[in-house]
C-alpha cells in the first residue's frame, strides 16, 4: 500500500485533479500526503517595499496560500498532510521531496505529457522517480 505519497500542485484545474487523486490514495492507506508547489525566484528584490507589504510581493506567498487550501481539502478527508514550498524547477522539487520523505508513490497530472515533449513535468517525474508513479489523466 502507498503510505507516503507526494503530489505536485499549482493553481491549475488539472493540478487540482491530481491532488484529489492523491488524497483518495492516501485516504485508503491512512498514510501521509506531501503536497509540493514551487515558484520561480523573483528577478527583482522587494527592496523599497514597506515591511507590511513584503509578504504580498514575495514570489512564494501565493504558493503558501494555495498549499494551505489544498492541505485543508486533504484534512477534511481525514488525511494527514504536509506542505512543501519549494523554489525552482517544479519536477525536480517534487522528486527532491519524494526522495527526502522516502515516498512510496508520486502522483502527477498528465497535462503536457506526450511523447514529443520529454521535458514536461509528468515526463520528467515518470522517468526520474525512484518510486512508483501515478499519472492521473487531467487533460
Amino acid at each position: 500500500m502507498f503510505r507516503t505519497v507526494v503530489v505536485g500542485a499549482d493553481d491549475s484545474p488539472t493540478a487540482a485533479r491530481a491532488v484529489s487523486a492523491a488524497i483518495e490514495v492516501v485516504a485508503l492507506s491512512s498514510g501521509t500526503l506531501h503536497v509540493v508547489s514551487s515558484y520561480k525566484p523573483a528577478s527583482e528584490s522587494s527592496t523599497g517595499v514597506p515591511a507590511e507589504f513584503r509578504d504580498s510581493v514575495r514570489p512564494g506567498s501565493g504558493v503558501r496560500s494555495l498549499l494551505d487550501d489544498l492541505s485543508a481539502r486533504a484534512r477534511s478527508r481525514g488525511v494527514t498532510v504536509e506542505s512543501h514550498v519549494q523554489k525552482g524547477n517544479p519536477a525536480q522539487r517534487v522528486l527532491d521531496v519524494a526522495e527526502r520523505v522516502s515516498a512510496d508513490l508520486v502522483v502527477a497530472g498528465s497535462q503536457g505529457m506526450n511523447r514529443h515533449v520529454l521535458s514536461s513535468i509528468p515526463n520528467t517525474i515518470a522517468h526520474q522517480s525512484r518510486c512508483a508513479v501515478l499519472i492521473v489523466k487531467t487533460d
